[in-house]
């Protein structure tokens, strides 16, 4: 299950338009800075978030997700500047914001195109989690303190309690702070706790244990 569909596209909008806003903010030298994703500066988060949204709204779906189709996103992008980077992004999102305002609940519930996994609607409020947690890994790279909201926070519990569920993790129950509760496999053993510190180690940036928590709870785990 996603958040509802009215809720996670304007979500998605909103977050791609604060993700253009730090781009434009940075200076020269904190582009370049080394980021908490191994290997990749500030500018490879950003030119990954870039590249991807281009990709979805051209249509380019093969490997979406892969480490190669990241990979390539970064690659592509490697020698462009930031304003380059950030001019990228208002285009593709214009041209996305056109496209997710045109679907309707039955079209937000159908397979994702392409042979994509899961449903449209899922592609969707992965975009907004990748979005809202690489924004944040571009502060902590440069020090700024988090930039945290309510439905940012809960797009993301509900796109990692959905992703863990299709890895087949114990049943558990999300049950964080501020938020609704998201089931597991099905629903379980309650965990409780900060929501935005789940978050981070529920994507390999943070601490699983004061959650109870073991690493089949990483949806990036090896």
């Amino acid at each position: 299950m996603t958040l509802p569909r009215t809720t996670a596209v304007k979500g998605m909008i909103d977050e791609y338009a604060a993700f253009a806003e730090l781009i434009a903010e940075l200076s020269d030298e904190e582009w370049q800075q080394p980021s908490r994703c191994e290997g990749w500066r500030v500018a490879d988060a950003a030119a990954h978030v870039v590249g991807q949204l281009t990709d979805v709204v051209n249509f380019r779906l093969e490997g979406l997700g892969s480490p190669e189709a990241t990979q390539r996103q970064v690659d592509e992008r490697r020698d462009r500047s930031r304003t380059e980077v950030h001019d990228e992004l208002l285009a593709s999102a214009k041209l996305g914001t056109d496209i997710v305002s045109s679907f309707d609940d039955e079209a937000w519930d159908a397979p994702a195109p392409a042979g994509a996994a899961g449903t449209l609607g899922f592609g969707i409020e992965a975009l907004w989690f990748d979005t809202y947690l690489h924004a944040d890994d571009m502060r902590a790279a440069l020090g700024r303190e988090s930039v945290l909201h309510t439905d940012g926070t809960r797009a993301s519990v509900s796109h990692i309690a959905q992703v863990l569920t299709d890895q087949g993790a114990p049943a558990t129950t999300l049950a964080l702070d501020g938020i609704e509760e998201f089931p597991v496999s099905g629903g379980g053993r309650r965990v409780t706790g900060d929501a935005f510190a789940f978050v981070l180690a529920g994507s390999g940036r943070g601490d699983l244990a004061p959650f109870g928590l073991g690493p089949e709870f990483n949806i990036y785990r090896d």
